[in-house]
C-alpha cells in the first residue's frame, strides 16, 4: 500500500509516519508534503507514484486542504487529520474514509487502516439486492390518526419507558416499538443508536463538537432537552457510519 501524508507541521507528520509504520512496516510513505500547492503539483505529475490513500490535514501552510479535494476531482481515498471538529460532516461528504482528531489516538488510526483494507477488498464485488426497510409510520393521538414517512422523523426517544418519535417541525408521538426493534426495522445507512436511549436520523446532526475524555457532543434539529454524547466508546462505530 502507498500512502501519502499531506501535513504541515513536521512533528506531526513525523509522528504519523512512525505510527503507520508501526502499524504496518509493509506500508510505504510516499512522501510528507506541507502545502496545497506542492500536492496538487505532485499529484498531477504522472511520473510520480499515485498513493493508494492520502493522510490529509485540513489547515494546511498555504490554504484548506479541502481545496485539494474540490481542484482536483479528487477519487482517492482520504483520512482526514486535523486538530479541529468543525469540518466532520464535510469530511464525510467527500471520498473520506475516516476524521482522525489529533493527537491521533494508534488505536484509531489502526481500525481507520483497517476500515480501507476492508472498503479496497470488496470495492469489486456485486451489489447485493437492496434490503427492504420500514419507510412510512402510523401513529395515533386522540381520536386522530396520522402517517409520517421516515424522511420526516429526526429522531427516537425513550421517555418514561415509552418510545417516541420527533419529527422535523418538533411533533412527538408515541409509536408502539422499542428501540431494538427500530434498529431492526430502519435502514442502517440512515438511522444510528447513539445511547440507550435514542436512536437518531443522520439528517437531524446539526453541528458535532469535539469534547474532553474523548467524547463527541451532538447538536440536532430540532434540539431534544438534553444534550446528545457519543461516548468515546461509541466513536470509531459512530465515525464509520458517518462514512457509510
Amino acid at each position: 500500500m502507498n500512502v501519502l501524508i499531506v501535513e504541515d507541521e513536521e512533528l506531526s507528520a513525523e509522528r504519523l509516519q512512525n505510527l503507520i509504520r508501526n502499524i504496518d512496516p509493509t506500508i510505504r510513505v510516499l512522501g510528507i508534503i506541507p502545502s496545497v500547492f506542492e500536492t496538487i503539483a505532485y499529484l498531477q505529475n504522472k511520473d510520480n507514484t499515485e498513493p493508494d490513500l492520502i493522510f490529509l490535514d485540513i489547515h494546511l501552510e498555504d490554504d484548506n486542504g479541502f481545496k485539494i479535494i474540490e481542484s482536483q476531482g479528487l477519487m482517492i481515498p482520504v483520512i482526514f487529520t486535523t486538530a479541529f471538529d468543525d469540518y466532520l460532516l464535510r469530511a464525510f461528504k467527500v471520498h473520506s474514509i475516516d476524521y482522525l482528531l489529533k493527537p491521533i489516538n494508534p488505536l484509531e488510526l489502526q481500525a481507520s487502516l483497517n476500515k480501507f483494507r476492508k472498503i479496497r477488498t470488496n470495492g469489486g464485488s456485486q451489489a447485493e439486492e437492496p434490503e427492504k426497510y420500514k419507510d412510512r409510520f402510523l401513529v395515533t393521538a386522540g381520536s386522530r390518526i396520522f402517517t409520517f414517512k421516515t424522511s420526516e422523523i429526526a429522531y427516537f426517544t425513550i421517555e418514561e419507558r415509552a418510545t417516541f418519535l420527533r419529527l422535523y417541525d418538533g411533533r412527538h408521538f408515541a409509536v408502539e416499538y422499542s428501540l431494538e426493534k427500530l434498529t431492526q426495522m430502519l435502514d442502517p445507512a440512515e438511522f444510528f443508536r447513539i445511547n440507550r436511549t435514542m436512536l437518531l436520523s443522520l439528517h437531524a446532526i446539526r453541528e458535532m463538537h469535539a469534547m474532553s475524555a474523548g467524547k463527541l457532543k451532538i447538536d440536532l434539529n430540532p434540539a431534544p432537552p438534553q444534550e446528545i454524547y457519543v461516548s468515546s466508546e461509541r466513536m470509531t462505530e459512530f465515525k464509520n457510519w458517518l462514512g457509510k
